[in-house]
């Protein structure tokens, strides 16, 4: 028997997380975020985490999991929401996979390429050529040989970077393995309704440049101030994410918090458009443009109309308190 699991994806600040929660008010579902960022604890303000009041009205997992300065790979994710998953099951709860990280939900419904082992020799080199040439010579390296792969990657996101250099090397086709399109979204074991939210680009851009001036009233400065107090390197992948990257200049006096803002914006709607490029080409979604509707509750009762054209409740559920369907 196939156990039914919910998928709601799209770009940043499309109102995803509102939605399940909303949503949450009808179905019995606990959800499972698949943000590459959210996972990072003491890094609250720029990643868009659930509100105290969310995740206390619907349980959220993979939340607060590891420090800034911990590796969190596709390939973890795909560990530990499978474990997730089976425990919300187990419950008698609809999981709910609610993020915009790509990456980590076709990880988790279609596994991961195998990726060469790691080349010690070529990393040493690779990091003395950092040193010496400075940080934006391995990404102009890696721009020569894998443009798309390059676009995606900040320039001084060093492991990426390297890690991208290093399957390359290794012949392991970096490129084509992380643009090819995904064949299908079943997974072993799972009833997969993948539902995809979108909004008019204006629109969406707009909220998300309010968005991000909303973050750097909210307390970004004085989170980064903490971050670096507490010793985390700005160097760390979890520190080159949109908003922390920009907000440690301003701290050391490199860079004006007006432009730290306009920079958070325009990289955020660069972002949010390369997701949704991302999810047009999963198949079998499930699109909802969500422009006009006037609030969340609109765009919950749509996805339940989803989950109930797939036939998601009875006895799928296991638990005796959805028996029936549900709504």
């Amino acid at each position: 028997m196939t156990l039914p699991l919910l998928v709601i994806a799209g770009p940043t600040g499309v109102g995803k997380t509102a939605t399940a929660v909303a949503l949450g008010r009808r179905v019995p579902l606990e959800v499972v975020s698949a943000d590459s960022r959210q996972v990072y604890r003491f890094m609250d303000v720029a990643t868009g985490k659930p509100s105290p009041e969310q995740r206390a009205a619907v349980r959220h997992h993979l939340i607060d999991v590891v420090d800034p300065d911990d590796r969190y790979q596709a390939a973890r994710f795909r560990e530990d929401a499978a474990a997730a998953i089976a425990d919300i099951h187990r419950r008698g709860k609809l999981p709910a996979v609610v993020g915009g990280t790509g990456l980590y939900i076709r990880a988790l419904l279609r596994g991961l390429d195998p990726a060469p082992p790691a080349d010690l020799a070529f990393r040493h080199e690779l990091t003395a050529v950092a040193a010496r040439e400075g940080r934006g010579a391995l990404h102009a390296r890696l721009a020569r040989t894998a443009p798309t792969v390059a676009r995606r990657l900040h320039p001084h996101d060093d492991v990426r970077v390297i890690r991208a250099l290093e399957k390359l090397r290794a012949g392991h086709g970096v490129e084509a393995r992380a643009w090819s399109p995904a064949r299908d979204t079943r997974a072993d074991g799972y009833d997969v309704a993948f539902v995809g939210l979108t909004m008019e680009r204006g629109a969406l851009n707009a909220r998300l440049e309010a968005r991000a001036a909303a973050m750097a009233r909210g307390g970004l400065m004085d989170e980064v101030r903490a971050l670096l107090a507490r010793g985390y390197d700005a160097r760390l992948s979890a520190l080159q994410g949109i908003g922390y990257r920009e907000f440690v200049r301003v701290v050391r006096g490199e860079l004006a918090e007006a432009e730290a803002i306009r920079l958070m914006q325009r990289d955020t709607v660069r972002y949010a458009k390369r997701q949704h490029t991302w999810f047009a080409r999963e198949p079998e979604v499930a699109w909802l443009d969500v422009t006009g509707d006037e609030d969340v509750e609109t765009s919950a009762t749509r996805i339940m109309s989803v989950l109930n054209q797939r036939g998601f409740g009875g006895p799928q559920l296991c638990g005796p308190h959805v028996q029936g369907g549900l709504i």
